[in-house]
């Protein structure tokens, strides 16, 4: 492959080299490269209702259930603003 400074010369050149180096994203040499959007906005959806019903039982104090309901509204929070950015991502 001849390549100068890099840079393929043709379209032959570039369908030829491989478009991730396996040395920097050791997962791209197996042939996966990727993330899980849905799987984690699920996540974090289940992780807030978990947090919520965490908060029924028989805690003497209210510290507990403060922690709890302030973790699970940040990470509400968190998800509606992903959402938000995600569907006005074009606009930008």
């Amino acid at each position: 492959m001849d390549l100068e400074d890099g840079v393929a010369r043709n379209s032959r050149e570039l369908a030829q080299r491989p478009a991730v180096d396996p040395l920097d994203e050791p997962s791209a040499e197996w042939g996966w490269h990727g993330g899980f959007p849905r799987g984690s906005v699920i996540a974090g959806w289940v992780s807030v209702v978990i947090l919520l019903l965490l908060t029924i039982g028989n805690h003497e104090g209210s510290t507990e259930d403060i922690w709890l309901v302030g973790t699970a509204v940040l990470i509400a929070f968190g998800l509606i603003l992903h959402a938000i950015r995600r569907r006005h991502a074009w606009r930008r």
